[in-house]
């Protein structure tokens, strides 16, 4: 029954999908491998995504199936032993940018792959990165931008964190609209993502998971 659910999720036939992960709670399996299967679904879709095989609406899509999952899973691992997580993760869209449609995909996928993400939100200041970082000691940040007036945000973002002393404690993406590596040399950030796959794929670069 994992592959059937991994390749429904993946094919966004949510009723099927959700059927299956109710079957498979009744019969007592583990939530953390349905979880587990969810997220190898996510993965497909990433890599349909990047194969332009899917667009944002089908992205969107297979995230409220994840969310679902996720929701019928959770009143379980109250009896299941501790997700591990790979690390954390701090993400925000910058000052000046509203959108939030990128990063929240790539929250969720983040959230998907294992790390514990500190989503802090839309239009947020350097110094709500920098208060996130001191309490949480996440080693990654993301700054999310849809907006061009958020590239002189970012750099402005990640100056005050190298001004606080945090720089070299942190690797920093950048994410969203025309990103390229050009505006990551502007920023100084570590690298850019091009999408959410790529965001996951840098993290977990950077925390040494293959």
């Amino acid at each position: 029954m994992a592959d059937d659910l991994i390749n429904l999720m993946a094919d966004l036939k949510e009723q099927e999908a959700l059927t299956i992960v109710k079957r498979r709670l009744d019969v007592g399996e583990d939530p953390l491998l349905i979880l587990d299967d969810s997220r190898k679904a996510m993965e497909i879709v990433g890599k349909r995504f990047a194969a332009n095989e899917y667009f944002i609406p089908e992205l969107v899509y297979s995230g409220e199936i994840a969310k679902e999952i996720a929701e019928l899973v959770r009143p379980r691992l109250s009896h299941a032993q501790d997700i591990k997580r790979l690390g954390k993760v701090i993400i925000g869209t910058v000052s000046g940018d509203i959108h939030d449609i990128g990063k929240n995909i790539v929250s969720f996928m983040l959230d998907i792959a294992g790390f514990e993400v500190y989503d802090i939100g839309i239009d947020q200041g350097p110094q709500s990165f920098i208060d996130k970082i001191q309490q949480t000691g996440a080693p990654i940040v993301g700054l999310s931008g849809l907006l061009t007036l958020a590239f002189d945000s970012m750099k402005v973002t990640v100056d005050a964190i190298k001004d606080a002393g945090l720089r070299d404690n942190v690797k920093i993406m950048i994410g969203g609209g025309q990103m390229n590596d050009e505006i990551r040399k502007y920023t100084g950030a570590d690298a850019f993502g091009a999408d959410a796959m790529a965001g996951v794929a840098l993290a977990k670069q950077w925390t040494g998971i293959k």
